[in-house]
């Protein structure tokens, strides 16, 4: 029981990186020409750099939550596919 893996093409992978890239160096861009002082540049800046963080955070949890599922289903269809051959065995017997 093998399960198909989709992978991401290297052109979305590519596209994705450079997006990213692309958006920070214009965030960058922007908080340098703010009109505003070194503190309110520097608080927005920790607020940037936390939600990123953040944002990671959750979808690494909610990644590894729907490969501990897929593992635990596949854990119990093995366990009902024995249970199955064995009563299957013994009806035959």
């Amino acid at each position: 029981m093998r399960e198909n893996l989709m992978k991401h093409s290297s052109a979305w992978v590519t596209f994705s990186y450079v997006s990213f890239g692309f958006s920070a160096f214009m965030l960058i861009i922007g908080l340098y020409m703010m009109p505003i002082d070194l503190w309110g540049k520097g608080y927005l800046t920790m607020g940037i750099l936390m939600l990123v963080q953040t944002t990671v955070n959750v979808t690494k949890t909610l990644r590894d939550n729907q490969e501990a599922d897929k593992l635990i289903r596949r854990v119990d269809d093995a366990r009902t596919e024995k249970l199955i051959l064995g009563i299957k065995g013994e009806s035959d017997s």
